[in-house]
């Protein structure tokens, strides 16, 4: 009986540990991440809309049709070149009225200013009364005031004649040109005759918010220190692909727009090779250096219901954690935002294959 009862125990304590090296052998082994603050490098992107450093619409002056073109479309033009011409004839006959008009009131005045000396002796002579001297000198003062009325609609006329020769206000390229020879234009018309952009440098808008400007104030100390020591920043064009010029920061604007609680920040990139073109979009790229922040693998964290979670290691046993994260550039790891702290142990590889409350075997720690 003796030996009965031993031989069970023997095989109940021969079970029990099999069964223990069996659940030790099942355990899984995870890598796991003791988290440390450290300095890293940021890229943020901000939507942007590109523009010439200077877009003039051009607009004429006179009324009339056009008679000559003379650019093409995407034409490289120099200030003061010329652009267009509209039918001269009748502001050359306009001016040459006005000519006319002015030699008349010019000899109205030479004959007003002889009536007027020979009353002035006649007067003096006691011929004639001062009412008729006075009547002379209004005449004179009448005369040569009909003169400048004449003089000035010579000047407006021969302005109006120069409004015909429609010139470039700056150096650029011509945009579209939507009349044609013949066309009736004058002030009035809604689309411009073109478009001159200056795109030797571009100016590009994006936006920031108040919190994403604040950072930079805080490191330089002054918005203006900002502007001037804040690194040089990189466009992103249309396609994806990255400009090969870096651009500068120029200004911020001093006031926050109410509809969208964000500043109009203006940039600056050159533009030599003439790849850039005005009113088309991209995204600016502005470096940022993050100092004691946690940075975490994305292979250490899974999503579900839009939530990114990590698994903790506490006493042995994977816990779920949710996490707010923000990526890096690298595309593989990311930053913490909260939910971890420094000093916190996580599961770096292999998450998948856990549950929450399982317990794991640390497999090697990495710093």
């Amino acid at each position: 009986m003796r030996k009965t009862i031993l031989s069970i125990l023997s095989l109940a304590l021969l079970l029990f540990s099999c069964k223990k090296q069996v659940q030790e052998w099942q355990r899984p082994e995870h890598e796991v991440l003791v988290l440390e603050s450290t300095d890293t490098d940021i890229e943020e992107k901000y939507s942007a809309a590109i523009t010439g450093q200077q877009d003039v619409e051009i607009y004429p002056q006179v009324s009339g049709t056009i008679s000559r073109i003379c650019i093409t479309e995407g034409k490289q033009v120099s200030k003061g070149e010329l652009l267009f011409v509209i039918d001269q004839r009748p502001y050359k006959a306009a001016l040459q009225r006005a000519v006319a008009n002015s030699d008349a009131a010019k000899a109205q005045v030479e004959t007003a200013m002889l009536t007027y000396e020979s009353k002035q002796v006649l007067f003096e002579e006691k011929v004639i009364s001062e009412y008729e001297l006075t009547t002379a000198r209004n005449e004179l003062l009448a005369a040569r005031a009909g003169q400048a009325q004449a003089e000035a609609e010579v000047e407006s006329a021969r302005n109006d004649l120069s409004y015909t020769e429609i010139c470039s206000p700056s150096d650029g390229v011509v945009g579209t040109l939507p009349f044609r020879t013949g066309a009736l234009v004058g002030p009035s018309i809604t689309r411009p005759l073109t478009t001159v952009s200056d795109n030797s440098r571009m100016h590009v808008y994006f936006s920031m918010t108040e919190n994403q400007i604040r950072p930079y104030i805080h490191e330089f100390g002054s918005l203006d220190s900002a502007l001037s020591r804040m690194p040089a920043i990189r466009l992103q064009l249309n396609d994806g692909t990255l400009y090969e010029a870096a651009g500068r920061i120029e200004s911020i604007s001093g006031i926050i727009n109410p509809k969208t609680g964000t500043l109009s920040v203006r940039s600056r990139f050159p533009n030599e090779k003439k790849v850039l073109f005005s009113g088309s979009y991209g995204n600016v790229i502005i470096p940022h250096k993050l100092k004691n922040v946690l940075v975490i693998p994305q292979s250490a964290t899974y999503e579900l219901q839009d939530k990114i979670f990590v698994y903790k290691v506490e006493n042995g046993k994977s816990v779920s954690v949710p996490v707010t994260v923000g990526k890096l550039n690298d595309g593989n790891n990311y930053i913490v935002h909260s939910g971890l702290k420094r000093g916190d142990t996580i599961v770096s590889e292999g998450v998948s294959l856990l549950q929450d409350g399982m317990e794991i075997t640390v497999k090697q720690i990495t710093e």
